[in-house]
């Protein structure tokens, strides 16, 4: 199944519209996200918090890691360089941290805002193998830089 991508940036933005405040927008997106993603069955962000390390932040499904260091992990992966982490079997990625036992694929982007600061990672996780492709990396990060260029 497609997403309707068109459909969830416009819907996200409706809803985001104006507003800065960094955890709000992340409660927003993972909201209207893991609702519209048929195969996210865990969907979060994971902010920076200090230098190298992460914190959860808002998500929707079970339980998630609550820190998680740049070096570790497909979180810190993505944080580390800067860059989309797709992974359509998580058991092949080296280091990958297993939150939850039932997470087969994992889609993890970078999100900064319009200053070029790193606020921190979204985090797809599904218990589905290769259920996330690159049309979700090109989507997702198109969204996430509209959504978080004026956050602060």
């Amino acid at each position: 199944m497609t997403l309707d991508y068109p459909h969830l940036a416009q819907q996200i933005d409706a809803l985001c519209h104006g507003e800065t405040d960094t955890v709000a927008l992340m409660a927003t997106v993972v909201c209207e996200l893991h609702h519209a993603h048929p195969l996210s069955d865990w969907t979060g962000f994971y902010r920076v918090t200090a230098p190298d390390l992460l914190k959860i932040g808002p998500y929707q499904g079970g339980h998630g890691c609550l820190v998680i260091p740049f070096s570790r992990g497909v979180c810190g992966a993505a944080a580390r360089l800067g860059q989309p982490q797709l992974v359509p079997d998580v058991e092949l990625f080296p280091g990958h941290i297993a939150c939850a036992s039932s997470t087969r694929s994992e889609l993890v982007l970078p999100v900064w805002n319009g200053a070029g600061r790193l606020l921190g990672v979204l985090d797809l996780d599904s218990n589905t193998e290769a259920a996330f492709n690159d049309e979700d990396v090109q989507q997702l990060t198109a969204i996430l830089a509209v959504v978080f260029r004026d956050a602060v």
